[in-house]
């Protein structure tokens, strides 16, 4: 069986830097709050939020008597009836944050909380994407917001505690940035969730995070919760966080281990991960995978697949790599509740279906799923991978299943998330019928 290590996950790692900066900064960047991230693989996403993360302490170094350890902006006046500082604390932050949307989601109630003017620059289709129903929480709570899709993106502001409510249908990653950000303020805050959440586990990996560098949440109700945040809170830093393997990206292996009668063993993966991805392994084994977990590994070889229903709900950045197995099954199998993947790096329902629908399958695309009738194998041929890593690594696997090669146009966008994935590909001996561009 082929094995290989999975990379650290982008989840936990931009959630861990984040904690982490607070702390340093809570602490007066004096060094005091300073935590060893252990990350030994990067990406471009990371490392956008990594940057930002500089780009805002440097900002708040230049407050001098503010000491950063306090409320931002509490400094006292000067001599000149200003306060100390405010040439350089009014000068904006430029956040680089690329194409990565956890960066720029969660960094702005940050920086808003913070009371820095932050200028984000985001890249490729991240400025298409909605900001919505964040956008006027934000600006309802004190802080003023270039228009959606403007680049540079400018916060001016700082937020206010109170009462927010958002959906729980359109992103989880609002939910996580005024998570982190509201203990910053001096009053206390409720998150409303007013429809059920989807994507659930993303804020409980969240609130683990936190947890870990001593912020607890208070969260009463089910489907729809709420979130009680305390003002005026610290974050404390623990000397070393190990940012745990990622679920998310390790799915195109164990899916290329569903496809292949030798399997693929990933090491490295948690069983008791908080991440929602995890739940690849339990789909795999009931579309008739061999699945075999133990305490740090999960090795899955081919079965006799079948079609199934896939509730695309709580974990959405699973469906390029389980849509591509269900090309292998025999049956129909239903992505079912899957809008959001039209607000992803790219739509990805749309992007699905041109690539597997390219490659010789059978694939129906529906307003909020998919439906994919299972041939055993594809033809081969030409993909574009629609500057997606998702999509761009799901064509990858697809060769293997391809009788001809396949040949991937936008090959690079990979480094979004896994740099290093045609790598591993060839280090395992998997890239025999592939051809990148």
């Amino acid at each position: 069986m082929r094995e290989v290590k999975v990379i650290p996950s982008k989840s936990d790692a931009h959630r861990a830097m984040i904690c982490a900066a607070l702390a340093e900064i809570q602490s007066g960047l004096n060094g005091d709050g300073a935590c060893r991230i252990i990350c030994d693989e990067t990406s471009k996403d990371m490392d956008a939020t990594a940057k930002c993360l500089e780009a805002l302490k440097e900002a708040l170094s230049g407050a001098s008597g503010a000491g950063c350890g306090d409320a931002p902006g509490e400094a006292e006046p000067d001599s000149r009836g200003g306060k100390p500082g405010e040439t350089e604390r009014t000068k904006p932050a430029v956040l680089m944050c690329g194409e990565s949307g956890s960066t720029l989601r969660f960094l702005l109630p940050v920086t808003a909380a913070l009371g820095v003017s932050g200028d984000f620059m985001p890249e490729g289709r991240l400025p298409e994407r909605p900001l919505s129903p964040l956008y006027e929480e934000m600006t309802a709570h004190g802080c003023e917001m270039s228009p959606q899709g403007s680049v540079p993106f400018k916060v001016r502001g700082k937020l206010e505690p109170g009462k927010y409510t958002l959906p729980g249908n359109v992103s989880s990653q609002y939910i996580t940035g005024l998570l982190l950000a509201l203990p910053l303020l001096e009053g206390d805050s409720v998150i409303e969730v007013t429809t059920p959440l989807e994507s659930a586990a993303y804020v409980d990996m969240t609130l683990k995070v936190m947890r870990d560098f001593g912020m607890d949440i208070g969260v009463s109700g089910g489907e729809r919760p709420k979130y009680m945040i305390k003002g005026g809170r610290r974050y404390s830093a623990t000397p070393v966080y190990e940012v745990e393997g990622d679920w998310s990206n390790a799915a195109f292996w164990l899916a290329a281990g569903a496809l292949t009668e030798e399997g693929v063993k990933c090491r490295g993966l948690r069983g008791d991960s908080v991440q929602g991805d995890k739940a690849v392994a339990d789909i795999l084994k009931a579309m008739g995978a061999n699945v075999e977990t133990g305490a740090d590994f999960v090795a899955v070889r081919r079965g006799s697949l079948h079609g199934i229903t896939v509730d695309a709900g709580p974990i959405p950045d699973m469906i390029p790599a389980l849509s591509l197995v269900a090309c292998a099954a025999n049956g129909e199998t239903r992505i079912v509740n899957a809008g959001r993947l039209r607000i992803k790096e790219s739509d990805r329902l749309s992007s699905i279906t041109d690539v597997l629908t390219g490659l010789g399958a059978d694939v129906t695309e529906l307003e909020d799923g998919l439906v994919i009738r299972g041939k055993g194998s594809l033809e081969g041929g030409k993909a574009d991978g629609h500057n997606d890593h998702r999509i761009v690594m799901m064509a990858a696997v697809a060769s293997l299943i391809s009788r001809k090669p396949v040949t991937i146009e936008g090959a690079e966008a990979v480094g979004k998330s896994y740099p290093a994935f045609f790598d591993r590909m060839r280090e395992m001996n998997l890239d025999g019928n592939l051809i990148l561009k």
